[in-house]
């Protein structure tokens, strides 16, 4: 028995799946029962045909909601089964950023013949949106806003709102907000609903306004609009142009499905692959391959000089033999290193916590930290080195080479993030298998550089 509350959907106590329905009412039910997790899963593992025939069921209701509950890649899919009339009337429903993701997913002949097909002021305002470039703040705003002249009285503007409701009504989503701005359209501030509504009817709408609005441009990183969201805790995020003229808002909703999409493409960056873009279980063995080869080609070809440094100190190891025992301890160590301070601090940077102006900071940090680990490490490597019986010197060998390699890793994975932000470089990218690519091969030159210092059975080599 279903209780208050309980989504079904979730817990997977199904009447039905979605590819046995056979009637609108059907799917109408199976909508109300289930969640957008379990939608998503269900949808998303039929095929060509089984999806045509369900999308066959979806009217004017269950479609748009299907279409607003599922992942963008899903629902581009959905209207893909669909015949263009359909789809055209359901993406006139939803949310205006909701359609502008999914027509960003179709060919250019398809997303022109669902425009022209939408037709409208409606139409005006998704090719607007989708003339900015998608990493943009103003790819992912909404266009639809409640605005009110700040020359007019509470009054009007509260009939100026119902009109503007009226226009828009069931393919936006509105905040709390009205936005004022002057005779040309220039954001000057903004007020909430409820002071409009306890306001008296002729109080003017400059009075309730507050000034100054938090802004951005809309070539803005759309991941840098959404943490300003964040930082001034406002409830959206006003776009303006050069002359400051109002072009949409970042909603919070919106806003948090940017700070997440990032998250994950970010960790997939740090585990040496491309985002796949998809939910992993849709994505096929071929598009794992893509996403994975050329990181994998890359670390390979880098990886290399890891070999060439070997060959190089051939003579050395043959000397003594000691030496390559404590070969994968040393460069495991330098490559954890590394990625444990990769990944918070490039975490720590898209959260917007450091830029480049705290490297000194983040410097004497990590540095500092990296001392203390080196000397922990260094004492592990003793007692390593002591049981498999190689001697004192080799003893020292290992444990300077230990700390050595710690603090150069710590120096590495301190200022390459950071580098690669200014020179406009994704940070994720400095994965951990990059990083201990990079440490691999420096640390054997650390270790044989040492080595040859302490260990008189290399003089002259």
């Amino acid at each position: 028995m279903k209780g208050p509350g309980l989504d079904a959907g979730v817990l997977g106590v199904l009447p039905v799946r979605a590819d046995r329905l056979d009637s609108p009412e059907a799917v109408d039910e199976w909508l109300r029962s289930v969640g957008s997790v379990e939608r998503s899963r269900q949808v998303g593992t039929m095929s060509r045909e089984k999806l045509a025939g369900f999308v066959s069921l979806l009217d004017g209701a269950t479609g748009p909601e299907l279409l607003g509950s599922v992942d963008p890649d899903l629902a581009t899919r959905i209207v893909g089964s669909a015949d263009t009339a359909q789809s055209a009337r359901w993406l006139e429903t939803v949310g205006t950023d909701e359609a502008a993701e999914i027509l960003r997913r179709l060919t250019n002949s398809g997303r022109d013949k669902l425009l022209d097909q939408i037709g409208g002021p409606q139409a005006e305002v998704l090719r607007e949106v989708l003339r900015w470039p998608p990493t943009s703040v103003a790819a992912h705003m909404l266009p639809d806003v409640f605005t009110v002249p700040d020359s007019i009285t509470a009054a009007e503007a509260e009939e100026l709102v119902r009109t503007q409701s009226a226009q828009v009504r069931g393919r936006a989503r509105h905040g709390a907000l009205i936005y004022v701005t002057d005779a040309d359209r220039r954001l000057i501030g903004f007020l909430e609903f409820q002071d409009l509504v306890l306001a008296q009817p002729d109080q003017s709408v400059a009075e309730l306004s507050s000034d100054d609005p938090v802004w951005v441009r809309p070539l803005i990183d759309a991941e840098q609009a959404a943490q300003s969201l964040l930082d001034y805790e406002l409830a959206a995020l006003p776009v303006v142009d050069d002359q400051r003229r109002l072009l949409g808002v970042l909603t919070a909703d919106a806003a948090a499905d940017i700070l997440e999409a990032e998250a994950t493409r970010d960790a997939e960056r740090q585990g040496g692959s491309e985002p796949l873009e998809v939910p992993y279980l849709r994505a096929s063995p071929l598009r794992l391959w893509r996403k994975r080869i050329v990181w994998l080609l890359v670390l390979f070809v880098a990886e290399a000089y890891t070999g060439t440094v070997l060959r190089a100190f051939e003579d050395e190891m043959e000397a003594v033999v000691a030496l390559a025992f404590f070969i994968p301890l040393l460069i495991g160590t330098g490559g954890n290193t590394g990625t444990q301070i990769t990944t918070t601090l490039v975490r720590a940077m898209g959260t917007g916590q450091v830029r480049l102006r705290d490297l000194p900071r983040i410097l004497a940090k990590e540095l500092s930290t990296g001392f203390l680990v080196a000397l922990t490490m260094a004492a592990a490597a003793i007692v390593r080195a002591w049981t498999l019986g190689v001697g004192p010197q080799i003893t020292v060998t290992v444990a300077l080479t230990v700390a050595a390699i710690v603090m150069w890793s710590a120096l590495v994975s301190s200022v390459l993030p950071l580098l690669l932000k200014k020179c406009r470089v994704d940070p994720a990218v400095v994965s951990a298998p990059m990083i201990a690519t990079i440490v691999d091969g420096t640390g054997l030159i650390i270790y044989f550089l040492i080595a040859h210092a302490t260990l008189p059975q290399l003089a002259g080599l």
